[in-house]
C-alpha cells in the first residue's frame, strides 16, 4: 500500500469534505422566503405542525426587520409568499395579513445574537414530549452531535410568549447555544442561515425520539468528549448543512409541493366585509 495515503490528520480529510462538496453539490438560487416556505414543508413532513403553533422566521436586510409566516396558515400551507416583512412591533412593511404575535420573542433572540439569520420554533410530538417530563436533550449519538454542548434547556414556563418579558427570558436562556428545549413548549433552533435551523430543528426532533426509544431501554451512555466535540463541528459545516437541506427539499418538491416556492399570490384571502 501507499505509505502517502496512510496516516493522515483528520484534519485534512475536513477541509477535503467541505472543499469537494462546495465544488459538485447544486447551488440552487432560492431566496430567503423560498428557503423559509421549504422548511415549513420539511418540517410539516415530521409533524412539527401543531395547529397555528409554532413559527419560522430570518433576518431582514434592514435591522429590526424579520420575515415570518402570516398567521392562520399551518406549515403544510405556507409558501413564499405567505411571508411577511415585519418591524420590531411586528408591523407589516411587505406583504399582507398579520404577523403571529407569538413572533415577538424572536425578536429578542435577535437583538442579542448577531450570528444569527433564522430562527425555527415548533412543539413537535418527541420534543414536546421531553418538555413535559423536564428531561433535557442529551446528545449521545453521531447523528445528533450537532446537538452536544449546543442545546440549553429552560426549565421554567413562562406561559404564551407573547410578550417582551418572554422574550427576554427565552433570548438569556438560549445564552450562545444553537438550540434549546423549553419546558412544557417545546423546541427553538437558532441558525447562521436557514439552512442551518432548518437542518437543527428536523434533528432535535430526531434526537428527541431516539432519547425517549433509549431511555426506556435502558441507560444514556454519555460521548467520548473529544469525539462528540468533532462530530459537532462536521455536522455543522455548511457545506454538509447545505447538502442535507437540499435533500430534504428534493423530498418535498419531489412530492408535488412546488406551490411552496410561489412568490406572488400566496394563500391570503381577505375579509369580506
Amino acid at each position: 500500500m501507499n505509505e502517502s495515503l496512510m496516516h493522515k490528520p483528520k484534519s485534512h480529510f475536513h477541509s477535503r469534505v467541505s472543499e469537494e462538496m462546495s465544488e459538485h453539490l447544486d447551488k440552487p438560487t432560492w431566496s430567503v422566503r423560498q428557503k423559509l416556505a421549504l422548511t415549513a414543508r420539511i418540517l410539516a413532513r415530521q409533524d412539527h405542525g401543531s395547529g397555528l403553533a409554532g413559527q419560522i422566521t430570518a433576518r431582514g436586510e434592514e435591522p429590526g426587520t424579520m420575515w415570518t409566516g402570516r398567521f392562520g396558515l399551518g406549515l403544510e400551507e405556507l409558501r413564499a409568499s405567505d411571508f411577511l416583512l415585519v418591524d420590531e412591533d411586528l408591523n407589516v412593511i411587505k406583504g399582507e395579513g398579520m404577523a403571529n404575535p407569538a413572533n415577538r420573542f424572536h425578536l429578542w433572540v435577535y437583538r442579542a445574537r448577531k450570528d444569527v439569520e433564522a430562527i425555527v420554533h415548533t412543539h413537535p410530538p418527541y420534543a414536546s414530549a421531553l418538555a413535559m417530563i423536564g428531561v433535557p436533550l442529551i446528545a449521545s449519538h453521531m447523528d445528533t452531535a450537532m446537538f452536544y454542548d449546543d442545546c440549553a434547556f429552560l426549565e421554567h414556563w413562562p406561559g404564551p410568549p407573547i410578550g417582551d418579558d418572554e422574550g427576554e427570558l427565552i433570548a438569556a436562556a438560549l445564552g450562545g447555544k444553537r438550540a434549546i428545549l423549553l419546558a412544557h413548549h417545546g423546541q427553538l433552533c437558532a441558525g447562521g442561515s436557514v439552512q442551518e435551523a432548518a437542518v437543527l430543528a428536523y434533528h432535535f426532533e430526531v434526537a428527541a425520539r431516539i432519547q425517549l426509544l433509549a431511555m426506556a431501554a435502558g441507560e444514556i451512555r454519555a460521548l467520548d468528549p473529544a469525539c462528540a466535540k468533532d462530530a459537532h463541528d462536521y455536522r455543522l459545516k455548511p457545506a454538509v448543512l447545505d447538502a442535507t437541506f437540499l435533500y430534504q427539499a428534493r423530498l418535498i418538491l419531489g412530492r408535488g409541493e412546488t406551490d411552496c416556492l410561489e412568490e406572488e399570490g400566496g394563500s391570503f384571502q381577505p375579509t369580506k366585509k
